[in-house]
């Protein structure tokens, strides 16, 4: 039963819809109409946010589930609930500052390789031990 993957992947996709949406209404704020990708400061800063942010989610995605199953559920939840909360503040920061999205880039990285060395511990033990 991996019902806590399930709700993060729920999650994902709405954190996903929350950056778009921010995309949207800066559009609309600094009249930058698609598929433009350049204008305002901010709207650069929101855009690069929402894009980064969504390039990343397909990874941590795959980390969490193999993590999860292969490893330890609510381990990789943990995990899941702490990315979550660092690409948030990535978001955030980025939009009032480029400089603030380091320290919340460096945790969110942080946590990959974490969910990385899970996902391997886990499929090492089980495809290594009997």
């Amino acid at each position: 039963n991996k019902t806590l993957l399930d709700c993060y992947h729920a999650c994902v996709v709405l954190f996903l819809a929350y950056f778009a949406l921010q995309v949207i209404y800066a559009r609309r704020k600094y009249k930058i109409s698609p598929p433009e990708t350049t204008g305002h400061p901010e709207f650069e800063r929101i855009f690069r946010a929402q894009v980064n942010c969504s390039e990343y989610f397909p990874i941590f995605l795959s980390l969490l589930w193999v993590a999860g199953i292969f490893f330890h559920q609510g381990v990789a939840a943990v995990c899941g609930l702490l990315y979550l909360y660092t690409r948030f503040k990535y978001f955030q920061e980025y939009t009032v500052a480029a400089q603030g999205r380091l320290g919340p880039l460096c945790a969110s990285a942080r946590l990959l390789w974490l969910l990385l060395g899970l996902a391997v511990a886990g499929l090492l033990g089980h495809f290594l031990l009997p």
